[in-house]
C-alpha cells in the first residue's frame, strides 16, 4: 500500500480508533508558552492529576514578555510568566524563562535546540506549530483543553485530515526568498483553501530551499487554513539537525519519512516559481498580496459578493486606492521578528541590505532576534552593529514582540508597518495598525527608503 508522508506520520502515532470516527494519537513532544497553558495546569490541579511524562514537554516564555528588558511589562504578564515557571517547577518540566540563555520564540527555540526531527508528532498551543513540518515532522496547534489532556496522558484526540500536495517547480530568481514563495502560494491558492487538509510541499523549488526557508514555508501554511504542513526529510534535514544541544534525542531516521511514489492525494496544486517577484501584502488577509512591481486590484476583478465586501473592507482599513502601485507607499515603522522570520538567516539577509545605510527620517525600526542564542550568534558576527549603525533598535530580550501586540510593543492607530511577520489581520499589531507583510530583506529596504520599495534595487 502506498502512503503519503502525512499518512505515515499518523499511522506511526495512532493508538486506537475512537467510536465517533476520531483517533487517539501519541504525542512525542509538547511545547507550552505562558499564554495558553495556565488553564490547563489549573485543570490538572482541580482533577488531582499529574503530568504523565514531564520529559516530553518544554515551556518557553515568549508571548507577553517585554523585549526591552528581561522582565514582564505589566502585572498581568508577570502573573502569567510566574505561573508558568511555578507550574513547571511543580511538575518537573523544563522551562526556558526570561533569564535562561535558551529562551526565545518557541518555534525558533525548538529547532535550534535540536529537538525537532523527522517522524515526530509535535503539539503546541500555537497555530504556527506547522513550522516543524520542515523537518518531516507532524506539528499542529492545539487548544487549552487539549493542552491539559496531553499533559495528563501524552495523547490527543485527533481528526484525520485529507491530503493536499502543492508542487512547486522552477528555480527562484535572485533576491526572491522563501517568504515571497509562500506568500505567492497563499495568493494563488487562497486563504482557507487548505481547510481540512494536511498540506505537503514538494517539487524542485522546495528541495532547493535550506531548512530555514522550509520553516518559513511551513510556518505560513497555516494561513492557507491547513492544520498541518509537511516537507519530506532529506540530507538537508539531517544537516540542519547536527551539532545541536539535543541532537539525536529524537531519531527516527529519514528513509521512511517521504511520500511513496504512487501515493494519491485528495487535492493537487501546481505552482511555477520562476516568475515570482518580491511580494507585499496590501490587505487584511495574507492572501491579499501583490508583487512589488504590480498595481493593487480593482473592484472589477472581484467576482463574488464576499470578494467585493472583503475588498472594500481591506481598502478602507488600509487606506489604499484600487489600482494604485504598492511601491512608494510610505511607512511609519519597520519590524523584523516573529516565529516566521527572526532566525539568524533572516537577520543576515536584512543586514546585507542595511550595511552602510541609514533608516529614513521618521521611521521607527525594530529588530527582535528569534532567541537569545540567535542574538548571541548575530552579535558574534557583528550583525547587531550593522542594525544599530543603520538606526534599528536592537532589543536585549527575545520574544514575539509586535507580531501580535500582546506585550509592550504595540503600533499606534493608523501607523503603517513593513513587517516580516505572518499575519496582517485588522488590529494584529495594534488597534488600527496597518500591516504590510514582506520578507526581512524587503523590510530593511523599506526602512531605508521610508516607503515600500523593491529590495532588488539595493542589490544591483
Amino acid at each position: 500500500m502506498t502512503r503519503t508522508l502525512y499518512d505515515k506520520l499518523l499511522d506511526a502515532h495512532k493508538i486506537c480508533d475512537l467510536p465517533d470516527g476520531d483517533i487517539l494519537v501519541y504525542v512525542d513532544f509538547h511545547i507550552m508558552n505562558e499564554y495558553t497553558s495556565p488553564q490547563a495546569f489549573s485543570g490538572l490541579d482541580n482533577k488531582g492529576l499529574s503530568v504523565r511524562q514531564p520529559e516530553a514537554h518544554l515551556a518557553v516564555v515568549d508571548h507577553v514578555n517585554s523585549t526591552r528588558i528581561d522582565e514582564a511589562p505589566d502585572p498581568v504578564s508577570k502573573l502569567l510568566i510566574d505561573n508558568l515557571e511555578a507550574n513547571c517547577a511543580k511538575h518537573q518540566i523544563a522551562c526556558y524563562g526570561l533569564k535562561d540563555p535558551r529562551q526565545g520564540i518557541e518555534h525558533v527555540v525548538v529547532p535550534e535546540q535540536g529537538i525537532a526531527a523527522p517522524g515526530m508528532l509535535i503539539a503546541c498551543g500555537d497555530s504556527h506549530t506547522t513550522t516543524y513540518g520542515a523537518y518531516g515532522a507532524l506539528g499542529f496547534g492545539i487548544g487549552t483543553s487539549e493542552v491539559e489532556h496531553v499533559l495528563a496522558t501524552q495523547t490527543l484526540r485527533y481528526q484525520k485530515l485529507k491530503n493536499m500536495r502543492i508542487n512547486v517547480t522552477g528555480q527562484l530568481s535572485a533576491g526572491i526568498t522563501a517568504k515571497d514563495l509562500i506568500m505567492h502560494v497563499i495568493r494563488q491558492v487562497g486563504a482557507g483553501a487548505g481547510n481540512g487538509y494536511a498540506v505537503e510541499f514538494a517539487g524542485e523549488t522546495i528541495e532547493q530551499l535550506d531548512v530555514a526557508g522550509r520553516m518559513t514555508v511551513c510556518n505560513m501554511a497555516v494561513e492557507l487554513g491547513a492544520r498541518a504542513a509537511l516537507i519530506a526529510a532529506d540530507n538537508e534535514t539531517l544537516l540542519a539537525m547536527e551539532g545541536k544541544a539535543h541532537s539525536g534525542r529524537f531519531s527516527f531516521g529519514i528513509e521512511h519519512w517521504q511520500t511513496d511514489v504512487r501515493a494519491e492525494f485528495d487535492s493537487e496544486v501546481y505552482v511555477n516559481s520562476m516568475a515570482i517577484e518580491p511580494l507585499v501584502s496590501w490587505g487584511i488577509s495574507p492572501d491579499q498580496s501583490v508583487a512589488i512591481g504590480d498595481q493593487l486590484p480593482v473592484m472589477e476583478q472581484m467576482v463574488t459578493d464576499k470578494e467585493k465586501s472583503d475588498f472594500t473592507r481591506a481598502m478602507e482599513y488600509m487606506d489604499l486606492k484600487p489600482g494604485q502601485s504598492i511601491a512608494n507607499v510610505a511607512i511609519d515603522m519597520a519590524f523584523i521578528g516573529s516565529c516566521t522570520n527572526s532566525r539568524i538567516d533572516d537577520l543576515r539577509a536584512a543586514a546585507e541590505i542595511l550595511r552602510g545605510k541609514k533608516v529614513a527620517d521618521g521611521v521607527v525600526a525594530t529588530v527582535i532576534p528569534g532567541s537569545n542564542a540567535t542574538k548571541v550568534q548575530a552579535e558574534l558576527e557583528g550583525i547587531d552593529k550593522v542594525f544599530i549603525d543603520a538606526g534599528f533598535d536592537w532589543r536585549p530580550q527575545s520574544g514575539c514582540s509586535m507580531c501580535l501586540a500582546m506585550n509592550d510593543d504595540i503600533a499606534e492607530n493608523r501607523e503603517r508597518i513593513a513587517s516580516s511577520t505572518n499575519r496582517n489581520f485588522e488590529g494584529r499589531q495594534g488597534r488600527g495598525a496597518r500591516t504590510h507583510l514582506m520578507s526581512p530583506a524587503m523590510v530593511a529596504a523599506a526602512a531605508v527608503a521610508g516607503k515600500i520599495v523593491d529590495v532588488r534595487l539595493f542589490t544591483q
